[in-house]
């Protein structure tokens, strides 16, 4: 009998874990195939114990590779150093990897010094500008050559990987993780409220999420301005703004609409918390990858605070907008959906061409397929409704 194929998986982001913690779920169903090993990068140590828990898992490795006032350059290093060892005590037949982060570019690199295959979950996004995401889009792109199988969430982004040159057969088309992880968190609820019932009693909820390091400086600072003038605006609107630690966005932050009526900055929220808050939402105003690509579950429309985005389906399928940084521009498109009924509506709609729950099944029948553990590859991820 062979032994179980060893599948390592790379996490150490928040959205790493949310991504990953279905397919680590999913392989331990299946332990005559599969043996996953979690291994940490330790990058946002505060975050991931806590999402770890949720999903009822541990990591077998810790990199840490954080520290404070870090580089790219650094993590870069630090990480390849730490996966070259690990990778020299534990060989694994497969590393997967999860995004786009520098983190992922640098254990992919180290796995194939190795000559270790790579699994890239959620191949194939682009936003056709190499600055923007900045450096996630040139991650990513330089991610996609070092794999070997590219699990592609939708079919734009395996025609993105087939333009690159990237071999079809490597290519699985499987949906995105990251709605596993909504179903499985929308069957629990929070002990307690994120927020308390008084203050959205008969007000309409805004809930922001903004951090990008695109968006560092005046693009925080306008989305701010923009987030006040909707609250003056329209007094029957709460915003709810869980704000990032980073000093750079919490200061901006605090400074603009410290102290404003019906603005209230959140620490960051668990992903409980957070998706309670989504499906009680109005509109989200986000430039989070994660989330343009949850709420359309929920019927919620998205503001996508960003110049480019790497997720066109949902902007081609009518549930989120491009609306950029621009205080004017953030603040005339929200107007128009509070104030239009045919406008919301149009957007409202509970339809996800990201994904339908069933991605990390997928991904591990892919793997199965790979390693020769079964001969039949998985149908792709087609969308409906």
């Amino acid at each position: 009998m062979k032994s179980p194929v060893t599948v390592m998986l790379v996490l150490g982001t928040r959205p790493e874990v949310m991504k990953l913690a279905p397919l680590a779920r999913e392989l331990r169903l299946y332990p005559k195939q599969f043996r996953p090993l979690l291994v940490s990068t330790g990058q946002h140590r505060d975050l991931v114990p806590q999402y770890l828990r949720f999903f009822e898992l541990t990591t077998d490795h810790d990199l840490k590779v954080m520290k404070r006032t870090q580089s790219l350059a650094d993590i870069t290093s630090r990480t390849v150093t730490r996966m070259d060892a690990l990778l020299r005590q534990v060989r694994p037949d497969v590393v997967v990897v999860q995004g786009d982060t520098t983190a992922v570019l640098a254990a992919s690199l180290a796995a194939f010094y190795h000559q270790v295959p790579v699994a890239h979950v959620e191949a194939g996004l682009r936003s056709g500008d190499r600055y923007d995401p900045f450096p996630e889009e040139m991650n990513r792109r330089l991610v996609s050559p070092l794999a070997e199988l590219n699990f592609a969430p939708t079919s734009l982004a395996r025609q993105n990987l087939l333009q690159e040159s990237i071999a079809p057969e490597s290519i699985y088309v499987t949906g995105n993780t990251t709605i596993d992880a909504l179903f499985y968190t929308l069957k629990r609820r929070p002990e307690q409220p994120a927020v308390p019932a008084a203050w959205l009693k008969g007000k309409r909820l805004l809930l922001v999420t903004a951090h990008r390091r695109e968006n560092w400086g005046e693009g925080i600072r306008s989305i701010c301005l923009a987030l006040a003038d909707l609250a003056a605006r329209f007094p029957d609107v709460v915003v709810v703004y869980p704000v990032h630690p980073n000093p750079i966005v919490r200061d901006t932050a605090q400074e603009v609409l410290g102290g404003k009526e019906r603005v209230h900055l959140l620490a960051p929220l668990d992903y409980v918390d957070l998706v309670d808050l989504m499906r009680r939402s109005t509109l989200i105003l986000t430039d989070s990858g994660g989330i343009q690509e949850e709420a359309p579950s929920l019927g919620k429309p998205v503001l996508v605070l960003r110049k480019t985005t790497e997720r066109p389906e949902g902007v081609a399928a009518g549930c989120a907008r491009l609306v950029g940084t621009r205080r004017r521009d953030i603040v005339a498109a929200a107007s128009a959906l509070l104030t239009d009924p045919a406008q919301y509506g149009a957007m409202a709609r509970p339809a996800n061409p990201y994904g339908d729950g069933k991605a990390a099944r997928r991904i591990r029948q892919g793997l199965a397929h790979h390693f020769g553990l079964s001969k039949r590859r998985p149908a792709d991820f087609t969308p409906r409704g």
